[in-house]
């Protein structure tokens, strides 16, 4: 954790020098600064010491070092566990293809926005409470 965040300040730096850079090209070349390219670039900066610093944050309330740390560790030194996953479940997919018709209501039209929300509820509960029935339930 501590490598991922010295690579998010090494990042931010980056950004900063390069936004910098195009601010003054811009200044240099057209005589006023160029929002549309400063703005992202500035917005790099304060996401990459965002997540920099919270993983500074959190690398500093752990009590020992991570596998992932120490250079001498092996594979089989890490945390095996890594979350539960519902093998073979179809809920995901449809409540992405819910959120995409929630989406495209908006560009398209709000009456499909209205349709494809009722469908990312059921969708949403479904994959909520698909342990509780069928093949899988506990």
């Amino acid at each position: 954790m501590k490598i991922n965040a010295t690579m998010f300040w090494v990042l931010a730096g980056y950004f900063f020098v390069v936004g910098n850079l195009y601010a003054g090209w811009g200044l240099l070349q057209q005589g006023h600064i160029d929002w549309a390219g400063g703005t992202p670039l500035g917005l790099c900066v304060l996401l990459c010491v965002m997540i920099a610093f919270f993983l500074n944050r959190t690398h500093r309330s752990q009590t020992r070092e991570l596998p992932e740390d120490v250079g001498t560790a092996n594979v089989d030194d890490g945390d095996p566990e890594m979350g539960h996953f519902s093998p073979w479940s179809w809920w995901p997919f449809a409540l992405a293809a819910a959120c995409f018709l929630v989406f495209l209501g908006f560009v398209v039209g709000i009456w499909l926005a209205f349709i494809g929300g009722g469908f990312a509820v059921i969708c949403l509960i479904g994959w909520v409470y698909e342990y509780y029935r069928g093949f899988f339930a506990r």
